[in-house]
């Protein structure tokens, strides 16, 4: 898809899609462990199934849009096609009682949703003059519009689901706010309206008119099992099981904190964190959105001065880091000093991989293996990640006939995964500085 002629106006467009775009998954996804063990009160196996569900929905929808994206359909329409449906489905999760409902819907979304993440890529690399100057610009929108997202979730939980009075104990105070998490859901089935009809206003971005073979899969496997491609994907798998470890326990790690700080108003500090970014752990957790936003912006300077290993390894250290603070240091100051932590996680790692895998690929196969690595990050590792932690690390963590989390137990788990993947990134990724693809 190169070789397009720039549109007028470009970045403020392809910033605005990537606002929506961020905005509808950062509503519901913060919030989703506490509303499915609190609210509905499954069980850590029964919401370990339900978060790998979408996660295998994610698995086959990349092979699906990635065919079409480089061979048969225009970028722009696949994406209003896939966000319309998403936003009926997203809807009906906050509906789904049962494991059973629960579970079809997420791999449905998984399907149709999962896809848009890389395409969104795809489009912005396939448009945008200058990939390292102009990319992170684009993309830190969809950090604002998750940031968004998850502030407006947490304030309607602190002003419309948080009883006060002599009454409102802990426990009173819990299952309130976890009903009400239930709100997210339709908070993203509107704004995917909204994004289907405005992905039909972006530049036309059609398939490679250039394509060696029929299938963009095989040629893209050809390509991704060279280094450093492959060292990058196979590393990817564990990273994104850490990645997952975040997404679904520190929503109600941080609310827990939150409460028991707040609680009683003792302390001056958690309520005003409180009154700032809401309660439920959703808004807190947008601290490390905002800290992304700052990675991003930087990106363009940091992208053509440092080498790609170099980065890699920040974010990977990243992760080791802030585990180690959520399993060792579980006081609200050190909590959101993990929670910061998040923008150097993604920026320096998630964000640089699909830069290297942009340059690393030929133009005709790049929204493929967009998808492909998309597939990794939030298929493969997030099902793999889901079952782990719940079922293994959540087990170990919290064994049968256990009333409380370990934290420190659960969170030493993937601390110790990030240094493995660190020594494996820092022994045998290649050195030097990025080599652009034609």
């Amino acid at each position: 898809m190169d070789g397009l002629k720039v549109a007028p106006y470009i970045r403020s467009r392809l910033s605005f899609m990537m606002f929506l775009q961020y905005a509808i998954w950062g509503a519901w996804l913060p919030i989703l462990y506490p509303f499915l063990t609190g609210h509905r009160g499954f069980t850590l196996d029964q919401t370990g199934l339900c978060l790998m569900a979408g996660a295998v929905g994610a698995l086959a929808g990349p092979f699906i849009a990635g065919q079409l994206a480089d061979r048969s359909i225009a970028t722009e329409k696949l994406l209003a096609i896939s966000h319309f449906i998403g936003a009926f489905l997203v809807f009906f999760l906050s509906t789904a009682a049962s494991v059973e409902m629960f579970v079809t819907l997420s791999f449905v979304y998984g399907l149709v949703y999962a896809p848009t993440l890389a395409l969104t890529n795809s489009i912005s690399f396939a448009n945008l003059p200058d990939r390292d100057r102009d990319f992170g610009p684009v993309r830190l929108w969809g950090t604002i519009g998750w940031i968004a997202a998850g502030i407006a979730v947490g304030q309607i939980l602190y002003r419309f689901y948080t009883p006060g009075g002599d009454g409102a104990t802990p426990d009173v105070v819990a299952a309130s706010q976890n009903a009400g998490r239930a709100i997210a859901f339709e908070i993203s089935a509107i704004l995917g309206v909204i994004m289907a009809g405005y992905c039909l206003t972006l530049p036309h971005t059609p398939p490679s008119a250039n394509a060696r073979e029929r299938s963009a899969w095989i040629e893209a496997l050809g390509e991704v099992r060279k280094q450093p491609l492959l060292l990058l994907f196979l590393i990817a798998i564990p990273i994104s099981m850490v990645h997952q470890f975040y997404f679904v326990f520190t929503s109600q790690f941080v609310g827990e904190i939150q409460n028991a700080a707040s609680s009683a108003n003792a302390n001056a500090f958690a309520n005003w964190v409180n009154e700032v970014l809401g309660v439920g752990g959703g808004g807190l957790m947008t601290i490390g959105q905002m800290t992304e936003l700052a990675v991003l912006a930087l990106m363009p300077f940091i992208a053509t001065r440092c080498s790609r290993k170099s980065l890699l390894l920040v974010g990977i250290s990243a992760y080791a880091i802030r585990m180690a603070l959520f399993a060792y240091a579980p006081e609200l100051p050190f909590v959101l000093l993990g929670v910061a932590l998040h923008g150097l996680c993604f920026g320096c790692f998630i964000f640089v991989a699909f830069m290297v895998v942009d340059e690393q690929t030929t133009p005709d196969v790049r929204a493929t293996a967009q998808n492909f690595f998309n597939l990794i990050i939030i298929g493969i590792g997030i099902i793999v990640g889901s079952l782990f932690a719940t079922s293994v690390a959540g087990r170990y963590a919290m064994p049968e006939g256990a009333t409380a989390m370990n934290y420190e137990r659960l969170f030493s788990v993937p601390m110790y995964m990030s240094i493995v993947c660190f020594v494996l990134m820092a022994a045998f990724y290649p050195s030097g500085k990025a080599v652009k693809s034609a």
